[in-house]
């Protein structure tokens, strides 16, 4: 068996090598340089913020619940208070996303990702209540009125004030020939004069009403 020797280093004597040497597959060799150039792991591409973000707002209304329970418009009040401090919203895959709930049922979300996102609601008695958005154009505003949470699909109690919105060098709004999808409802998309979109970084206001809503059964 041929004696192998490391060679010598500042006066260290050379050490015998007695194991057998192969020669290496070139594909192996190959695959092991690919290995070492990447680190030997798949590289994860981070979430990063939208170069055109939109913002979605609106309002809670209220949590589908059963007929039947007394209710007066103090305890109407109190309740929603306690709902509202307990509820939560987030869009998974975009935790660059900002904003919440309010006190009075109002939200806001800036920094959404454009096109599709479905945004999640929980609060007690719900665990999560789905609101879809669907090819909405970058830097929009959407606005969701008088939402009601259910244990699926939200429910929107006022479809005919749901608005998708672009802010545009105009007088008066006018159509962009563009459709969005909010909730399953087919929403045209609307240029709008700037002065009209300087609220889109703000809590909307949701009307006040001293009576208590309808329930659901």
């Amino acid at each position: 068996m041929t004696d192998y020797r490391m060679p010598r280093s500042r006066g260290l004597p050379a050490i015998p090598f007695t194991g057998i040497l192969y020669p290496m597959k070139p594909r192996v060799a190959l695959l092991l340089l690919l290995l070492a150039a990447c680190g030997g792991k798949p590289a994860r591409q981070s979430p990063v913020v939208s170069k055109e973000p939109i913002s979605v707002r609106g309002w809670i209304a209220d949590i589908e619940r059963p007929t039947g329970t007394f209710h007066t418009v103090e305890t109407e009040a109190a309740r929603k208070n306690q709902l509202f401090r307990s509820t939560n919203v987030w869009i998974d895959h975009a935790p660059y996303v900002s904003g919440g709930v309010a006190e009075d049922g109002a939200f806001i979300l800036l920094d959404v990702p454009p096109g599709t996102n479905t945004i999640s609601f929980s609060a007690p008695g719900i665990s999560a209540s789905q609101l879809k958005l669907e090819n909405i154009p970058g830097n929009a505003d959407v606005f969701v009125p008088a939402m009601l949470l259910t244990s699926g699909p939200v429910s929107l109690l006022d479809p005919a004030n749901v608005q998708v919105r672009l802010a545009a060098h105009i007088r008066a709004p006018r159509p962009t020939g563009a459709v969005a999808g909010v909730g399953g409802l087919r929403i045209p998309v609307m240029e709008t004069p700037l002065a009209q979109m300087a609220d889109r970084h703000e809590y909307p206001n949701p009307p006040l009403s001293a009576a208590p809503l309808a329930t659901v059964r």
